[in-house]
């Protein structure tokens, strides 16, 4: 859950109205052809294009009974992959019970996030044990993607949106406490690699397959760089809530960015991040090293208010969530049909670097690229339909319709 000083922020970017998550989705005939809409491939931008979904997965071909869908003028994209998510909806994925979990993975849904790792914020380690067998439930259950846990292993000095009181060192069996608490749903822990015990939680971490992220943290550039030796290979909202880059102390920043190794986190609200620090993260690590996330707390898709993060209360004011003790930004509201629309929209980034931030990259990092995050035959149904001004019109994940497209 990231964080900046106050005066740090800027403005927020425009804010879509948020769709109610169905509670019916509608289920696509089998043998539908998508046809005529301009759609993003991994061979790039493809005029006229024509997808076909059989069941669940896109078809290399569709019978000569299929219905088709005529989507002329409209983008088709791949759903979206969210790796870092504490809620939406009114519900929070660290303490929500099973049903108020759902609620939040279906207000994405409704926003094109097909594939949803949920995230955690600092607790006490039995409080978070105990929410990551609830979570494992629902990634058994093909709900959620995995789970990633966010502090308690993080700085105090760095500390964002979270708890001081409840931060620890790193300790390798506490790590583990986690990863096993999760069976086998662990993806991801963002630490302090600094702390005592973080390299050896970092070791920990790849041995068991779960990816170590490097966030929170008052890392300098060489205990970053013996971080990424050790295993680390994401960069835990990239910016915020770690020493900023200067000239004879380049920090963990430029650690970050300048190893091939590691995958950038972008929360791209247009309130954590300036236009220009985004370009220069895509310039540096380039396009296929980028996950655009949403860092989302539970007022994602209710509006402003006042909310709970953890046992912090935050305050949502024009889109803007921050602590009601300090004002430090609290994570976002942010959707990422939202992310898309502003990286292409006022960014001006190709849209097939902004698509590939926001499906290819974070489902190769997940190891689900066989499955999701383009549109390929064999894969999910996992699809998105967008006007051209690009905004959602229709969502489908597994050949279902999540929000059937909306076409004038």
């Amino acid at each position: 859950m990231a964080a900046n000083e106050p005066h740090d922020s800027a403005p927020s970017g425009s804010r879509g109205t948020a769709r109610p998550a169905p509670t019916d989705p509608q289920p696509a005939d089998h043998g539908l052809v998508l046809s005529g809409a301009r759609a993003v491939l991994p061979t790039g931008v493809v005029e006229n294009a024509r997808i076909s979904v059989e069941g669940t997965r896109i078809a290399a071909a569709a019978n000569e009974n299929a219905q088709v869908i005529d989507l002329t003028g409209h983008w088709l994209l791949p759903g979206f992959v969210d790796i870092h998510n504490h809620g939406g909806g009114g519900a929070s994925f660290s303490s929500g019970t099973a049903e108020q979990v759902l609620t939040g993975v279906r207000t994405h849904r409704a926003h094109g996030t097909t594939t949803l790792v949920v995230s955690t914020v600092t607790d006490d380690m039995d409080i978070l044990t105990r929410q990551a067998g609830l979570l494992s439930e629902l990634a058994e259950q093909g709900e959620i993607a995995g789970i990633h846990f966010e502090g308690p292993f993080i700085s105090p000095c760095r500390k964002g949106a979270h708890s001081e009181a409840l931060l620890r060192h790193p300790d390798p069996a506490e790590v583990r406490k986690l990863v096993d608490a999760a069976r086998g749903h662990a993806k991801m822990v963002t630490l302090a690699t600094e702390l005592p015990g973080g390299i050896e939680s970092v070791r920990l971490l790849a041995e068991h397959g779960v990816i170590a992220a490097v966030g929170h943290t008052d890392a300098t550039y060489e205990q970053t760089v013996a971080a990424i030796d050790a295993g680390a290979t994401v960069a835990t909202h990239l910016y915020n809530a770690m020493p900023q880059i200067g000239h004879r102390a380049p920090g963990p920043i430029t650690a970050l960015l300048e190893d091939e190794r590691v995958t950038v986190e972008l929360i791209n609200d247009g309130t954590h991040l300036h236009p220009a620090a985004l370009q220069l993260a895509f310039h540096h690590a380039g396009p296929d090293r980028v996950a655009f996330i949403t860092d989302a707390m539970d007022a994602a898709g209710s509006g402003d208010g006042r909310f709970l993060l953890g046992p912090l209360e935050v305050d949502v004011t024009d889109g803007v969530a921050r602590l009601v003790d300090g004002g430090a930004i609290a994570g976002s509201t942010l959707t990422l049909d939202r992310a898309l629309r502003r990286a292409v929209t006022v960014d001006r980034l190709p849209v097939e670097h902004a698509v590939a931030a926001l499906s290819a990259n974070p489902a190769r990092l997940l190891g689900l690229y066989d499955r999701v995050g383009s549109l390929e035959p064999g894969k999910d149904a996992d699809l998105l339909v967008l006007d051209a001004d690009f905004t959602l019109k229709g969502v489908m994940r597994k050949g279902t319709w999540v929000v059937a497209p909306e076409l004038a």
